[in-house]
């Protein structure tokens, strides 16, 4: 079976950048919260924009607790690619089943259905301002919106809901890993939290496998 490491922690704390590194060093699937918002199609443009999509509520949980679920028993998946300028999914991409598998999101660690689901659960932590400028940044560069767009968003949904949804998973994590300085730093910090559960894992098994 696979094994599944949540990955959890406020927008701008890091997250993708520590995970895109830890596969590059181990392998792995990635499933981002970021694909599975709820398509909203259906909508208006104006009506589209109203919608908070910095709350859990905004996720399409059922699909990805199932996805995940096919991926631990070794089925293929769809994963939905969602477009963050029009708030719809424009097709999906095929995810193959691996030996190790990474769900990584803002609230990863929000729903008692996806926590039971994993075997690691990690907590990625970086100062407010930090956090901040980095979402300035990738919101900027990478969606096309403005500085006062930003900030406008920041001010009436993520900061409030960071500390309404996301700040009170940590209390969940089993391990949280601060992201304040060079990446490689957070990486190698995932990383020993790996093998430690992986060498605790392996350590129960060969317990089990002793005579009585």
């Amino acid at each position: 079976m696979a094994m599944v490491i949540g990955v959890a922690g406020g927008t701008g704390a890091g997250k993708s950048a520590i995970v895109r590194a830890l596969v590059d060093r181990v392998g792995g699937r990635v499933i981002d919260l970021d694909s599975y918002y709820l398509d909203r199609s259906g909508l208006t443009r104006a009506e589209r924009d109203r919608v908070n999509y910095d709350e859990p509520a905004a996720i399409d949980v059922a699909l990805l607790a199932d996805h995940l679920g096919r991926l631990t028993r070794g089925e293929p998946v769809d994963k939905p690619v969602y477009s963050f300028a029009t708030h719809t999914r424009s097709g999906v991409e095929p995810i193959a089943p691996t030996r190790l598998v990474i769900v990584e999101g803002l609230f990863t660690l929000w729903w008692p259905s996806l926590r039971s689901l994993l075997d690691l659960k990690v907590f990625v932590d970086s100062p407010p301002d930090l956090r901040l400028i980095r979402r300035i940044r990738r919101d900027m560069t990478e969606r096309g919106r403005t500085l006062e767009h930003v900030l406008q968003q920041h001010l009436a949904t993520v900061h409030p809901m960071h500390e309404r949804y996301v700040e009170p998973t940590r209390a969940y994590a089993d391990v949280v890993v601060a992201n304040d300085g060079p990446i490689e730093d957070a990486v190698e910090r995932m990383l020993a939290a790996v093998r430690r559960r992986t060498a605790d894992g392996l350590a129960g098994a060969a317990a089990e496998r002793q005579p009585q």
